[in-house]
């Protein structure tokens, strides 16, 4: 499977996920430090940044979903592209 094979699959199934699941997919991958960091961190970037209101806002979630990938990439056999 390749990374972006991998991300098409991961952005489908995600999707169908309703709150409560993806609320168990977070705990079960994600520590609370890691998702502190990336709150704090889109914050520091978003005000150095020229961007909408509407990125800024998600910024974190990007950079939640990154993780998750590259963690789940780490967790099975993808190669490049």
């Amino acid at each position: 499977m390749t990374f972006e094979e991998l991300s098409w699959e991961f952005s489908e199934i995600f999707d169908e996920l309703d709150t409560e699941q993806m609320n168990q997919v977070l705990a079960a991958n994600v520590s609370l430090e890691v998702l502190e960091f990336f709150l704090e961190y889109s914050s520091k970037f978003a005000r150095g940044a020229v961007m909408s209101s509407s990125v800024r806002e998600q910024l974190p979630n990007l950079m939640l979903i990154g993780y998750l990938l590259r963690s789940l990439e780490e967790k099975i056999d993808v190669s490049p592209s």
